[in-house]
């Protein structure tokens, strides 16, 4: 009667551990991975995301000194570089930035600074203005 007694025990453990290891995996399962999932309406302060294959935003306004971050929302590289396609300049470029990734440049000097994504240079292009 014992020994039956605890084959139930030992069952019941191990059905409700699969039970567990099942609902892990299925919450799992519903969860985006996805680089432009966000938990925020939008870019922060002095910050500009690459999403959907766009710049947001398309053109900010900062004063001298100001430290602006990109950061790749999309699932695939982009890249920052000063000027316009066909035109580039060489004030910046961040080089390949994958998905999930920053990159920061600090504007010294006023002007208009247009620049864009060598990888999608028709569809992604933006400006920074520095006062």
């Amino acid at each position: 009667m014992k020994s039956r007694h605890l084959e139930r025990v030992k069952q019941g453990i191990i059905l409700f551990f699969i039970s567990c290891v099942f609902v892990l995996f299925i919450n799992g399962c519903n969860k985006s991975s996805s680089p432009t999932t966000s938990t925020s309406n939008g870019p922060g302060a002095n910050e500009v995301w690459m999403q959907n294959t766009a710049f947001s935003p398309a053109s900010i306004t900062v004063t001298v000194g100001t430290k602006i971050t990109w950061t790749n929302k999309d699932s695939f590289a982009h890249t920052v570089t000063s000027g316009t396609p066909g035109n580039q300049t060489t004030y910046f470029d961040s080089g390949n930035i994958p998905a999930g990734s920053t990159f920061s440049f600090t504007f010294d000097s006023a002007g208009t600074f247009k620049y864009f994504c060598k990888i999608h240079p028709t569809v992604m292009q933006a400006t920074v203005t520095v006062k």
